[in-house]
């Protein structure tokens, strides 16, 4: 596995957990909290993919609100409270990506949230994620 891809697990990892416990982002800091999960679960991460970590999990905590809102816009009949908390997540790095981080091509970040959901998720992840990304991916992109 790539570095790239642990770290984008160890995100969706981390975005997961402080999503269930349904922490006020907007008035905590996450930093303390992230520091303590690459402690426990991130050990054999070096430096430049441990940064891509922390690069995704601030940027989706500090756009989560545009991220929701464009996941609730491109989502057809699903509320972004109803989505399930893996596929909500995987698709949250996957939109900060495509939006903030242009040396990242959008199909490697639909790629990468695929594979990811196919294997955190259930068996209907990875097309449910392909589609949303994918009409985001071209509300974005000429």
């Amino acid at each position: 596995m790539g570095d790239r891809r642990k770290s984008r697990e160890l995100a969706l990892q981390a975005l997961f957990a402080l999503d269930l416990n349904k922490l006020d982002l907007n008035k905590t800091d996450s930093r303390p909290q992230m520091d303590d999960f690459l402690e426990q679960h991130g050990e054999d991460l070096s430096e430049p993919p441990r940064l891509f970590f922390q690069t995704l999990v601030q940027g989706v905590l500090e756009n989560r609100e545009k991220i929701d809102t464009l996941l609730d816009q491109w989502a057809k009949n699903w509320k972004i409270s109803r989505m399930p908390a893996v596929d909500r997540n995987i698709m949250r790095i996957a939109v900060f990506e495509m939006l903030n981080l242009p040396d990242i091509p959008s199909s490697v970040s639909i790629n990468e949230a695929v594979e990811i959901g196919k294997k955190f998720g259930t068996r209907d992840s990875g097309p449910f994620i392909n589609g949303v990304l994918d009409r985001i991916r071209a509300q974005y992109e000429p």
